[in-house]
């Protein structure tokens, strides 16, 4: 899609911070763990180096000294770090040190540099703490956010973990240029311990644009866009867009297929390259933003984009006859991924197809094999409340049992089953519940958690479980009611009616009608004109169209930012890119982490768990500097006393009575026959050109120290 790409301004950002500071001089990059993952993200190595950066060095490993040069340390405000940091100024490592930190630097450890002030050139901030995972969406790669928030042992670090959270958030909203009017997602007919999270995170996040403000007068940017929104939510708002199955490809292939988040960021899946040729190998394949066929595809529905692979693969095989064989005809992935063995010369074209055609057959493989069509089919019944034909469905417990019964059925499977289903209800006796887990095969030890998944949802504000059967109930109003009237009905897509919350809180956005009690402004807006977006979507309208204005287009549209704590799923990244395509926004997912059905009923399951189980980085020790910042170089030793003088044997000296003269050995009267006016072209008791001592190396150790200063200056090992 066009618009502005996340990942484009957080390499801007950081590549514009060390220009500014090189100006043209050579300079070292010392870089921290945090740090080395910020900038892996979104800038290659060689545009660094493009920007006289002489070398890219981490501050907690073993470095040379390179007193003659200055260092740019883009760092992470740790104390770890700070150690590090003061054991390079105390060495002296670098001539001098501009510093620039993630995030603000607390007064505590700003003090711990007071030391080192005459070798620090300045110091900055650089709020780009945050990891672009696509052009707009953005993760904080922060896996325990849900059991933080949601779990009641965790209550204590709520306060700090909004703070840190908000930081990220603002760090966002600069790197983007903008100052958004802020609201949040405050429900009203729930009554759960977490229901005020987004309000005080929302707070903090404008207290902080606001410091942030008055620090940088320069911040926001000019510029001609409608004022931006951050629109704060949390998982809570949308129970059941993580537990149904999706059918577009990128959400069905992280629900389905063994897909890795890796520690250095990087998706990946394992498949066998060139199987079934001699050269095949086993491969971890990176999915990209720079896979086009990925990007094309990934929020398309899985009908369509194996539609689209092998029409693309038969346009390719037309155009290159050579490669098509008797296979030219095709129509099946399986048929397709053999004929992908013999293109050795389009070698990335290859394992792109290959990758995605490998992904979408064993996708499609697993739908079959578990009977997921038929467990869609009711999922969509209990999260619309209504059937294909959008009426009220009927015999919805049997359908329900009879799936539960079924062996055909995954085990996980079952427990989303009944999850959708306690939320249909709005809650049932326990007893009903621990039927139909029995019918599941589920909860069949004392040791089993099953039960606990479904319970665990009342932390969220649902209500799963009833005290007794005729308990009278208020029905809680739905979010965002389902309009019938304007419904498209679609065999085709009958098993993806639903559409998460988020989809439908743009919509109203974007309208003007979203509802102010449930989303209010932090700040709210002075009159009816700042509230309008439907104006300012008239007025970019009748921008005009001509090709010299295309950029323009794309640079005036108003941004909405999205925040999802707790965790937001791919249909929610699909409903935000399908919004921008839409309303001509600019719309950017930001969320502490992205999270599979798997990884749902897993977190759901430890919200009861004791915190020594969570295994959660703040409960961890912190961590050291390594133990070689601290060692010191041994102190030179004594030099040896020199050897007595033995005296000569008679005869040997000269003087009276061959005996020394007195006061020394005999006069070098040879050498100072041969001394001449020439300065430093012979020395006493050496050979012609010889230095003297302390005044300088030989032409040939000046050139090879000239050398070695080049080499170093271009990072080359010595």
């Amino acid at each position: 899609m066009d618009g502005i790409s996340i990942i484009k301004e957080h390499q801007r950002s950081i590549i514009d911070k060390i220009r500014k500071i090189t100006r043209g001089d050579w300079k070292v990059l010392v870089l921290d763990e945090t740090t080395k993952k910020l900038i892996d993200v979104s800038v290659n190595e060689d545009d660094i180096l493009n920007h006289n950066i002489a070398n890219i060095e981490r501050i907690e490993e073993k470095r040379e000294m390179n007193p003659t040069m200055d260092a740019i340390y883009f760092l992470s405000p740790q104390p770890h770090i700070i150690d590090c940091l003061l054991s390079d100024f105390e060495r002296r490592r670098y001539k001098s040190g501009f510093l620039v930190w993630t995030t603000p630097l607390p007064e505590k450890l700003g003090r711990r540099l007071d030391v080192a002030r005459r070798q620090i050139a300045g110091s900055h901030s650089l709020p780009v703490e945050f990891y672009p995972r696509e052009s707009h969406l953005i993760t904080f790669r922060d896996p325990h956010s849900f059991l933080v928030l949601y779990n009641p042992a965790c209550n204590d670090l709520i306060g700090q973990y909004l703070q840190t959270l908000a930081q990220k958030i603002v760090s966002v909203c600069v790197t983007l240029g903008e100052l958004p009017k802020v609201r949040y997602y405050a429900p009203q007919h729930v009554g759960h311990e977490a229901r005020v999270l987004c309000m005080h995170l929302a707070r903090f996040v404008q207290t902080q644009l606001d410091d942030y403000q008055r620090q940088d007068p320069n911040f926001p940017p000019q510029t001609s866009r409608p004022q931006s929104v951050l629109l704060i939510t949390d998982r809570s708002m949308d129970l059941m867009a993580p537990l149904l199955h999706e059918f577009t490809y990128q959400a069905m292939a992280h629900d389905l297929l063994p897909i890795k988040d890796q520690p250095d960021g990087k998706v990946t899946f394992h498949m066998t390259i060139n199987e079934g040729a001699a050269n095949a190998e086993e491969k971890d394949m990176e999915i990209t933003d720079n896979d086009s066929v990925w990007v094309d595809n990934r929020h398309r529905h899985m009908k369509d984009t194996i539609e689209k692979l092998m029409d693309d693969f038969q346009k390719f095989l037309k155009q290159n006859p050579n490669f098509a064989g008797k296979n030219a005809d095709s129509t099946s992935l399986n048929d397709i991924r053999d004929m992908m063995v013999g293109l050795p010369q389009f070698t990335e074209m290859k394992q792109a197809y290959s990758l995605h055609l490998t992904m979408a057959q064993e996708a499609m493989n697993i739908f079959q094999k578990y009977k997921i069509s038929e467990i869609a089919s009711i999922e969509q019944i209990l999260a619309t409340g209504l059937d294909e034909d959008l009426k009220k469905p009927k015999n919805v417990l049997d359908q329900v049992v009879r799936l539960l019964d079924d062996p055909d059925v995954a085990p996980a499977d079952r427990l989303r089953l009944i999850a959708t289903y306690a939320l249909y209800r709005d809650g049932m006796i326990e007893q009903d519940l621990l039927r139909l887990l029995w019918h599941a095969s589920l909860q069949r030890s004392r040791e089993s958690t099953d039960k606990a998944v479904i319970e665990n949802m009342d932390l969220l504000g649902a209500r799963p479980i009833k005290v007794e059967l005729k308990e009278v109930r208020q029905p809680t109003p739905q979010l965002f009611p389902t309009n019938t009237k304007n419904a498209v009905q679609s065999e085709e897509y009958a098993l993806s009616r639903f559409e998460p919350a988020v989809k439908h809180m743009l919509e109203d956005l974007i309208s003007g009608t979203l509802d102010q009690t449930t989303f209010p402004y932090v700040i709210p807006p002075q009159g009816p004109a700042e509230e309008s977006l439907q104006t300012q979507a008239s007025l970019r309208a009748a921008a005009p169209r001509w090709a010299s204005a295309n950029r323009r287009q794309v640079e005036n549209r108003q941004r909405i930012l999205v925040f999802v704590a707790g965790g937001a799923t791919y249909s929610e990244a699909r409903a935000c890119y399908e919004i921008s395509e839409k309303h001509n926004r600019d719309v950017y997912l930001t969320t502490s982490h992205m999270i599979s059905p798997g990884k749902y009923l897993e977190d759901l399951r430890l919200l009861s768990a004791d915190r020594r189980r969570l295994n959660l980085p703040m409960d961890q020790p912190p961590p050291k500097a390594p133990a070689h910042i601290f060692e010191r170089p041994a102190p030179p030793a004594a030099p040896k006393p020199p050897p007595q003088q033995q005296q000569a044997p008679p005869g040997m000296g000269m003087g009276m009575g061959g005996q020394l003269p007195p006061g020394g050995p005999r006069p070098p009267t040879k050498a100072l026959g041969a001394m001449t006016l020439n300065s430093g072209s012979s020395s006493l008791g050496g050979q012609p050109g010889a230095d003297r001592p302390g005044t300088g190396s030989s032409d040939k150790d000046k050139k090879k120290d000239k050398e070695k200063k080049k080499r170093n200056i271009f990072g080359l090992k010595k």
